[in-house]
């Protein structure tokens, strides 16, 4: 009889699924596919490259690589040598990456492609860092380690690293007050608790094809992985959505599964669908979170989707994942984001900590093993998100998101601290106007931010970026939004622009819209 190995560390989940399915397909990047035993081999090599570099139990390293196979076993190999990974997207700037480098005090850099030469440049004026590996890089481009010949140099037999599951797992750094990044501290214990937490409401078998578009350094993107890997399912690695087209050939060829993605994913299909129907039959299960999935897509999704449970969800960085509804109430509840995720818990509380009614705005606040230590050696910040719990000595992450929770105890995104506009004496919440501008035929995208205002206070501005052909002025739009909304939320001057501004993981950059010049 064969025993499961237990699983209390993040790679654990890659021992697991190599021992019990070591010739099925774990990866699909391009043309590559890898099995779960060819990845295992690759990660140990990695890690006793690493350890032959002078890494050691608790270091960090950096992986500042684009979504590919390198990345994958870059993070699973700096799991197995006792390392806590750091993804940095591709798209981070030269002084963006040494900042992290140096924050983090990272042991290893490893790097490819077009990128190399901004890793090799920032890592050299960083003094943590032993050394730089190297992927595919540009001909004409020298300096570094070759990732290849430190793989096919190192032993492939494991070695215990000692690690524990309250051990540093991965820093993944998140956009900060001061403008610069915050590393948000996840262990062993807390990414996988959430990892299987998400596959179980999600109803994940060992069968499904994830597609993987979104950026591994985005949690989002990350947490595909993890998943795919703990199921012992196949991840299609993509490294964007920049040609949707080719987006579902893929999901077609490939025949995914599971489709995550963001509003912005979402609103770009839509619009593709209404030029020309899209039809995606094998995908089981469609995710999205970032930001609201808006009512008014939905029944557009069902049909691009038409087999496929809709999942609605909300989270942040600081505890990956808060609350998810349940698909089949989605027609019911349709502005919800549901209920707290198995294993953990969720209250919106008034300014003096107690439970909110029905109805009324409140901060949520989460409980459970998937909330972040902190934040990387910043213990101001960190005691603004993690306050005392319920228990004695216990620790709850405060989001600082504004919510309200209905008679069913259904949550209710109303705004970020941040986001609220204070108009009149009224607080607005952007995402109710955005759902009704949304709503109205032509807008293909829309946000809407408080702008200064001496006798409002502030007053409400709404960018819109109008689908192909649409023939709308910004009064068409206002006389919208005063049949369906209360005047104090109205819109006091609208905005057309050509593209919104957004994060490497498809989040509007509402800053970037308040002040253009901030940015």
């Amino acid at each position: 009889m064969t025993t499961l190995r237990p699983l209390r560390l993040l790679h654990d989940t890659l021992l697991r699924s190599a021992d019990a399915t070591p010739d099925k397909i774990a990866l699909v990047t391009g043309e590559t596919r890898t099995t779960y035993a060819e990845l295992l081999d690759d990660a140990v090599r990695f890690a006793n490259a690493a350890r032959s570099l002078g890494v050691q139990r608790g270091d960090r390293i950096a992986l500042y690589l684009d979504n590919s196979r390198d990345c994958v076993v870059a993070l699973y190999g700096t799991l197995l040598a006792g390392a806590a990974f750091v993804i940095v997207n591709p798209q981070t700037k030269e002084d963006k990456l040494e900042y992290i480098l140096a924050d983090c005090e990272a042991r290893l850099l490893v790097t490819e492609g077009p990128i190399t030469g901004a890793g090799l440049a920032a890592a050299s004026r960083v003094p943590s860092v032993a050394a730089v590996l190297v992927g595919e890089r540009p001909a004409t481009l020298e300096g570094g380690l070759d990732l290849r010949e430190a793989l096919a140099g190192s032993s492939a037999t494991r070695v215990d690293a000692g690690t524990i599951a309250l051990d540093l797992a991965a820093l993944i750094y998140t956009s900060g007050s001061t403008g610069l990044p915050k590393g948000v501290m996840q262990t062993h214990q807390s990414m996988l608790f959430a990892a299987e937490s998400i596959a179980q409401y999600l109803r994940l078998a060992d069968d499904e094809r994830i597609l993987g578009l979104l950026p591994l350094a985005f949690d989002y993107g990350l947490y595909q992985l993890l998943m795919n890997v703990r199921m012992g399912s196949t991840l299609v690695l993509e490294r964007s959505f920049a040609y949707p087209a080719q987006i579902l050939k893929r999901v077609h060829d490939e025949q995914v599964t599971v489709f995550p993605g963001v509003p912005t994913v979402y609103a770009t299909l839509l619009a593709t669908h209404e030029r020309g129907p899209l039809s995606a039959p094998s995908v089981r299960r469609v995710t999205n979170t970032a930001a609201a999935l808006l009512p008014a897509m939905h029944k557009g999704l069902t049909e691009i989707f038409p087999n496929a449970l809709i999942f609605a969800m909300y989270g942040l960085t600081e505890c990956k994942r808060v609350s998810y509804l349940e698909p089949e109430l989605l027609g019911e509840k349709p502005a919800s984001v549901g209920k707290a995720i198995p294993g953990t818990e969720t209250m919106v509380l008034d300014t003096e900590g107690k439970p909110v009614a029905p109805g009324e705005t409140g901060i949520l606040h989460v409980r459970g093993p998937h909330v972040m230590l902190g934040y990387w050696r910043k213990p101001e910040q960190t005691a603004e998100m993690i306050v005392p719990g319920p228990l004695p000595g216990e620790r709850m992450l405060n989001t600082n998101d504004h919510f309200t929770v209905d008679e069913d105890g259904f949550l209710y995104f109303v705004g970020r601290t941040d986001d609220i506009i204070k108009t009149r004496g009224e607080k607005v919440s952007p995402l109710e106007v955005e759902n009704v501008l949304f709503a109205m035929p032509g807008i293909k995208e829309a946000a809407v931010v408080g702008v200064p205002d001496e006798r409002l206070g502030e007053a409400v501005r709404a960018f819109v970026v109008l689908a192909d052909d649409a023939e709308l002025t910004p009064q068409d739009v206002i006389a919208h939004c005063r049949t369906r909304i209360e005047s104090y939320m109205v819109p006091r001057d609208v905005v057309f622009i050509a593209e919104m501004p957004k994060t490497t993981s498809g989040k509007v950059r509402k800053k970037s819209l308040r002040d253009p010049d901030a940015e």
